[in-house]
């Protein structure tokens, strides 16, 4: 599967910060997608941006999951 782009959190569910650069490319290119669409969108048509957001928080959570270096779970520190 290669090398993991996210660490799982130490407590909660889930991942953290990305651990290289293209989990930190993904992180930059969702951000840009956001607040673009907001900016381009949110007045003209707010629905738009909403299903814009919504799937690129989808794509975003898909592949921060599937890149990520371990199991998600809920971790209470001792991992």
């Amino acid at each position: 599967m290669g090398k993991p782009w996210f660490r799982v959190k130490r407590y909660g569910f889930g991942a953290g910060l990305p651990c290289s650069w293209e989990g930190w490319a993904l992180l930059a290119g969702f951000l840009v997608v956001v607040v673009t669409s907001g900016v381009v969108f949110m007045d003209r048509n707010p629905l738009l941006h909403f299903g814009i957001v919504l799937a690129a928080t989808a794509i975003l959570i898909v592949v921060s999951w599937r890149k990520s270096d371990g199991p998600w779970k809920w971790r209470w520190g001792q991992d």
